[in-house]
């Protein structure tokens, strides 16, 4: 089974309706949208990747999140509101994209132009189509049972204290780097 990158799931989550919404923000066609829109997740992806690899509080914390969004949602009242796939309810990778956005902004601003309050805005959009996408691949690890050969399962309890956060990160960003 071919593998799509984590731009091509961010670009077809997102959908034709907000695309056309940020080519609006952006002042260009669907497009540059649509270009915009794979350089600023690449960024995203990358700065995450580099963060989940540090040894600090932030390496800490992206890896937790990641290990969040690899747990099934909680069924019944705790949810907040059903499939949301953990938006409401633990919500720590929220938070880490949150945090990144505003240097993602500015880099993303440097690399197109593009004023980084509007990379914000367009980042604002984002981050809850970026929320489905990590819990819709990391659910579908889970569903594909058997790992990919030499890849561990995506249920390995390491993975939240860095021991599987190669395959965690490679089995939700996929083909995300940039």
């Amino acid at each position: 089974m071919s593998q799509s990158s984590f731009q091509d799931d961010v670009l077809t989550e997102l959908g034709d309706d907000k695309l056309t919404e940020i080519a609006g923000l952006l002042g260009t066609d669907t497009a540059g949208a649509r270009d915009t829109v794979a350089q600023t997740v690449g960024a995203m992806t990358g700065d995450l990747q580099q963060k989940a690899g540090a040894d600090d509080d932030d390496g800490v914390e992206v890896r937790q999140a990641f290990a969040e969004v690899a747990e099934p949602p909680l069924q019944g009242v705790a949810t907040l509101g059903g499939g949301l796939g953990g938006m409401l309810g633990g919500g720590m990778m929220a938070g880490v994209l949150a945090k990144v956005s505003k240097p993602v902004a500015n880099a993303v601003s440097k690399k197109t132009g593009i004023p980084a309050p509007t990379v914000a805005r367009v980042i604002e959009l984002l981050i809850p189509v970026l929320l489905a996408v990590f819990a819709k691949r990391a659910a579908a690890g889970k569903a594909a049972g058997a790992p990919a050969a030499g890849a561990a399962p995506a249920t390995a309890p390491a993975a939240a204290d860095g021991g599987g956060l190669g395959d965690l990160l490679g089995q939700i960003l996929g083909g995300g780097r940039k």
